[in-house]
């Protein structure tokens, strides 16, 4: 749930519009502050009365899946290289094959965020290139 709580952070960070006289970096700050205040309120909330409140839950298992794809999917159509994607994405499935689907997000947590970090300013010149 972390790393969603993250993604869905990103995800907000990276499709937002901030006006030009706005400072990006405090709006970006505050979406991440407010996210994961929500995130510790609702979660506290949730431990104190979900006990009382029983449903079934079966078939939900989608949920996160399907979240990863729409935010996938959104930054795959917002952005026109599309490096950082093929990184995530590669370094996933390289990881799913090695360590098996019980225990590869660590690993791939970890490889994107070094392959990501290798490539930085790579990623950066083609930033700057199309902007």
């Amino acid at each position: 749930m972390i790393f969603g709580l993250c993604d869905e952070s990103f995800a907000i960070n990276s499709t937002i519009d901030v006006p030009k006289d706005i400072d990006k970096g405090w709006v970006m700050f505050f979406v991440t502050l407010l996210n994961h205040t929500y995130w510790v309120l609702g979660a506290t909330i949730g431990g104190i009365f979900g006990s009382l409140i029983t449903f079934n839950t079966e078939g939900l298992e989608f949920v996160m899946t399907a979240l990863f794809i729409v935010i996938f999917l959104d930054q795959w159509m917002k952005e026109e290289k599309h490096t950082s994607a093929i990184i995530g994405v590669g370094a996933s499935i390289v990881c799913l094959v090695i360590f098996g689907g019980n225990h590869f997000i660590i690993p791939a947590m970890i490889a994107i965020l070094g392959l990501l970090t290798l490539s930085r300013k790579s990623l950066e010149k083609v930033e700057a290139s199309t902007a």
